[in-house]
């Protein structure tokens, strides 16, 4: 049986994919058209930039398309077979915009690090790792997902009880089981390795751009002190973007752990863990908009 709030929040998760999904396009498309076309304009983040919301499209799409069928009240949308299917692609795209987004504040650390820096040396050899980068993101997040999703099955039991994971379709095939943890294991270890990487170059770049405001307050002249570097204004942008990530991958992780371990699940929490995981993906875009040189020339060439 379908209610009224059922239906209003389909409409917000559809307006939700509708946002998120045309701007990572646009961003992707507007990137691969500069590299194809306009390679004088590409600098050293750009296919970073492109990878991010490649991952987001991806992960915005498998995320969000189950609990909308599910809003709308269709029944038996997934089988074991397209559990196991959305909710790898999911996890692994997931993972890979995590991971991507960690070698976005590296490198961004790496490249405003001072000279006499001891990660200078790595300036000159960030462009050479940016596809091994890519490609080893994508096949770690499969090898950790795959044994995950052996645990996933399509949902026979509306009432659920004990330790497990709760999908609108899905659920994990030993449910209530202490075994359950499975499933969960291989999302905490990986995100242990990649998010506190992520978090302690921020605080490196956050570091660095104190210093230099403290420099630039003992300049005589208010001109200068005014002006700030293209660098930093790519630093400030990245550092916006991996606060967001923070805030949105905090609270989805506790949803999900909360609903995880909880003893009676509540459908609607499956609902809000979904919405959440998807808040990051969808501004994303926008964010990576300000400041953007590209998108700068590509608005520019509709006034001329």
């Amino acid at each position: 049986m379908m209610f009224p709030s059922d239906t209003m929040f389909g409409v917000f998760l559809v307006s939700q994919l509708c946002i998120g999904v045309p701007g990572n396009l646009f961003l992707f498309l507007l990137y691969m058209h500069t590299f194809s076309v306009q390679r004088h304009v590409k600098r050293l983040m750009d296919p970073v930039f492109s990878h991010l919301t490649l991952a987001n499209t991806l992960t915005i799409t498998f995320t969000l398309t189950p609990h909308i069928a599910s809003s709308f009240g269709v029944r038996q949308f997934l089988d074991d077979v397209g559990c196991k299917a959305v909710l790898f692609m999911y996890r692994v795209t997931r993972g890979v915009s995590i991971c991507t987004t960690s070698l976005l504040s590296a490198f961004q650390a790496i490249t405003v690090s001072p000279r006499n820096s001891k990660w200078a040396w790595l300036k000159f050899k960030l462009h050479t790792q940016i596809c091994p980068s890519f490609l080893f993101f994508w096949i770690i997040n499969m090898l950790i997902y795959i044994r995950a999703i052996e645990t996933i099955t399509a949902t026979r039991n509306l009432t659920l009880v004990g330790r497990g994971y709760v999908h609108p379709y899905c659920q994990t095939r030993q449910f209530g089981n202490q075994n359950s943890g499975t499933f969960l294991s291989p999302i905490l270890i990986h995100d242990l390795v990649f998010v506190p990487f992520m978090i302690g170059t921020s605080l490196y770049m956050v570091n660095l751009l104190y210093r230099h405001h403290r420099r630039a307050q003992h300049l005589h002249s208010s001109r200068v002190s005014s002006q700030t570097s293209p660098e930093h204004k790519a630093t400030r942008t990245i550092l916006l973007l991996v606060s967001c990530f923070m805030v949105f991958y905090f609270s989805n992780n506790y949803v999900t752990l909360y609903s995880f371990y909880a003893h009676k699940k509540i459908p609607r929490l499956a609902g809000l863990s979904g919405v959440l995981s998807s808040c990051f993906p969808t501004i994303c875009p926008f964010l990576l908009m300000k400041n953007n040189k590209i998108v700068s020339q590509f608005t520019s060439s509709f006034s001329q």
